[in-house]
């Protein structure tokens, strides 16, 4: 789940409502299953091309994974979420499919990866900076991605070892802004439903204001000759 699932109150259905107040241990878990993973990662002490291909395949899959449950259960914002798993699914089979490419080509679909989720965490953060309260711990994740995506790129000295990091480092971003964003949804449940009965009342209980009749408008009588 990502910020982009969360808009406004005053457009929030009760079903939308509801379904944030009965699923917001939704991110808080695939938070949680992304640090065990990240944590899993990191362990890993290997050269191998192939291995750190299977891994960021794994990563990206799970990845797509995460993005096409945030298309079920987010009110908002399903098409993007829909385009980012596509994306993700495609890079996760390209690493899977050709397990034996370079430490160039592995860097360089680590930085896309870091890359397009960076650029998300940054867009949706500054959009949603009046309704989410962690809307800056979002901006500064979206930051750190975008640093390590061209940093995975730029960098010449690659190696297997760094490589390992960026998929992990990439796996903890997740993990964390998926546990941010469950928190906020646990917060912003009750808000929403207090603010959506408010505006409801308020439209039922302002009254409607006449329209003054324009002069010259009102039908004159005409009058009546008797023969």
């Amino acid at each position: 789940m990502n910020t982009a699932m969360l808009r406004s109150s005053d457009t929030l259905s009760d079903g939308d409502v509801r379904r944030l107040e009965r699923l917001w241990w939704v991110p808080l878990a695939l938070g949680v299953g992304w640090m065990l993973l990240a944590f899993v990662i990191l362990q890993f002490n290997t050269l191998s091309v192939a291995t750190i291909s299977w891994i960021l395949g794994l990563v990206l899959l799970a990845a797509a994974v995460n993005e096409f449950a945030d298309v079920a259960i987010s009110p908002g914002w399903k098409w993007l979420h829909a385009l980012v798993g596509v994306v993700f699914v495609a890079g996760g089979i390209a690493a899977l499919a050709w397990p034996g490419v370079t430490f160039l080509a592995l860097a360089n679909l680590v930085g896309w990866y870091l890359l397009i989720k960076g650029t998300f965490d940054v867009v949706v953060a500054l959009s949603m900076r009046h309704t989410l309260d962690l809307w800056g711990l979002t901006l500064v994740m979206g930051v750190l991605e975008l640093v390590l995506a061209f940093w995975a790129v730029g960098y010449t000295g690659r190696s297997a070892a760094l490589l390992v990091l960026w998929v992990g480092l990439g796996a903890v971003s997740k993990g964390v802004t998926n546990i941010l964003i469950a928190f906020q949804v646990r917060r912003l449940g009750p808000a929403a439903r207090r603010a959506v009965t408010d505006v409801r009342e308020d439209r039922w209980s302002t009254p409607e204001t006449p329209v003054p009749a324009q002069p010259g408008n009102s039908e004159r009588e005409t009058p009546t000759t008797t023969g």
